[in-house]
């Protein structure tokens, strides 16, 4: 980045004297929404439901998140919605988070607790924040009033795909799962807006480290971009940790999500060679 860009984020620093009031506060919303690619056979879904699926699918990845924060903490939650859409057959569609889920960061203390529920059961992960390695970049662009710079960093993720049959069944492409088998990696590359006008250390879900509020990222196929922001809001609001459900830390999560997920895979896997009404839907980051 250059000298020049930087002499200008210190200088936004320094000219917003109200946020660096001790009381400072923000409540931030943003939305969601997440890429698929579906592929149907034309043979067991006519164009009518393939385009009813499609339009279920696209629904249910977009969401709005409130981010409410100050100097230190945060907490994202997802706005209370109306019922999963359903596909024929009463299939209902349920990815991601509930509306229950809470995320508490404190970027102080480098810390966070995620609350959920999943599969019926209600965890509470506590664990450390994963250092970020921002490359800070020149670009710059406006998001509604505030400048905003660029920010990118490159990490190894899992490809997935997520593969349903017009009978709600899941189907492996190799006809029995393997749970030895590991998942193929590839290296994404996240960007983020961060604006110096709000100067915290945070932003949406585990996005955080720049010094500035992230008001917009792309993460693969996931968009979230900041739609509205109001700081210091006349009445004010509490930042607590959540406390509800099991506590465990964030490797005992992902291995009990990991064998709840081959147990799942077990109990629904076609008998070997059935292929019948296959939708392969790919989901992705």
């Amino acid at each position: 980045m250059t000298t020049i860009t930087r002499i200008l984020i210190f200088i936004l620093i320094g000219v917003v004297s109200s946020v660096n009031a001790q009381d400072f506060q923000g409540v931030a919303t943003y939305k969601t929404q997440r890429k698929i690619d579906i592929k149907m056979d034309s043979t067991k879904m006519n164009d009518a439901m393939q385009k009813q699926m499609m339009e279920m699918m696209k629904k249910q990845f977009q969401k709005t998140y409130t981010l409410t924060f100050d100097k230190s903490s945060s907490l994202y939650q997802q706005e209370a919605e109306l019922d999963k859409p359903q596909v024929g057959g009463g299939f209902q569609m349920s990815f991601g988070s509930s509306g229950s889920d809470v995320f508490y960061k404190n970027v102080k203390n480098k810390t966070y607790v995620d609350q959920k529920e999943t599969m019926g059961k209600n965890f509470l992960i506590k664990d450390s924040i994963s250092p970020i390695e921002w490359q800070l970049e020149s670009d710059t662009k406006h998001i509604g009033e505030y400048m905003c710079f660029k920010a990118t960093f490159t990490k190894q993720v899992p490809k997935v795909n997520l593969n349903f049959n017009s009978n709600s069944t899941i189907d492996n492409e190799d006809d029995e799962y393997d749970e030895e088998k590991k998942p193929e990696m590839e290296d994404r590359t996240i960007t983020a807006w961060y604006t110096p006008q709000i100067p915290v250390s945070n932003g949406p879900a585990k996005y955080q480290g720049l010094p500035g509020l992230i008001l917009e990222v792309h993460d693969g196929k996931l968009t979230i971009i900041c739609s509205q922001i109001v700081i210091n809001p006349k009445e004010k609001v509490e930042i607590e940790e959540p406390t509800k459900g099991k506590e465990v830390n964030q490797k005992e999560y992902n291995d009990i999500m990991e064998k709840k997920t081959k147990e799942m895979m077990e109990r629904y896997a076609p008998s070997r060679g059935s292929k019948d009404g296959a939708i392969h839907i790919s989901i992705g980051g």
